[in-house]
């Protein structure tokens, strides 16, 4: 993946967050994902792909998702390439059977999955939450993710991603960008 050096994520809990960690160890694609020591200051998409030589396409975000039903907030995580943008409002929405439906605030979504902003990542979330992916993932050959925290990217095959535990493969979850 560009020019990262990727190891055996499981040989470097020093660049997980500690759910990456934990779900990594009992997952069991655990093994065929790798980690890649990063600038923290580059962790965020575009920026990280321009240093590292990624593809936007190889690229994938997870993007933290909050809303409503009967009194209850209830969170699901989109899992997407870089090229696109989740439909949050229309097929996010309807998929999780809220009225309205907002990006998760940032504190929100660090305390509640252990992770660091800008490294957020499907792998490791709260159980109750569903794992969105979008088709284009799962196309991919391979896509980068975060670790959890700043100073990691996860490298995974993109058709693991339908593997993650309570992972829903949604068609027209993301829109191309432009």
């Amino acid at each position: 993946m560009g020019n990262l050096k990727t190891e055996p994520a499981l040989d470097r809990p020093d660049l997980l967050a500690a759910p990456v960690a934990d779900a990594l160890r009992s997952w069991a694609g655990g093994d065929r994902t790798e980690v890649a020591a990063i600038d923290p200051g580059l962790a965020d998409t575009a920026a990280f792909c321009a240093e590292y030589g990624v593809r936007l396409d190889e690229s994938a975000n997870c993007v933290i998702v909050a809303g409503k039903r009967e009194g209850v907030v209830r969170y699901a995580a989109c899992l997407l390439l870089a090229t696109t943008r989740a439909d949050v409002n229309g097929v996010v929405r309807r998929h999780l059977g809220v009225r309205k439906l907002s990006f998760a605030p940032m504190d929100e979504a660090v305390a509640l999955t252990g992770m660091e902003y800008g490294g957020i990542t499907p792998i490791g979330l709260p159980p109750e939450w569903p794992i969105l992916v979008d088709p284009r993932v799962l196309a991919a050959p391979s896509v980068v993710i975060g670790s959890g925290v700043r100073h990691g990217k996860l490298w995974l095959p993109g058709a693991l991603a339908a593997e993650l535990p309570h992972a829903e493969v949604v068609e027209g979850l993301a829109r191309e960008l432009g």
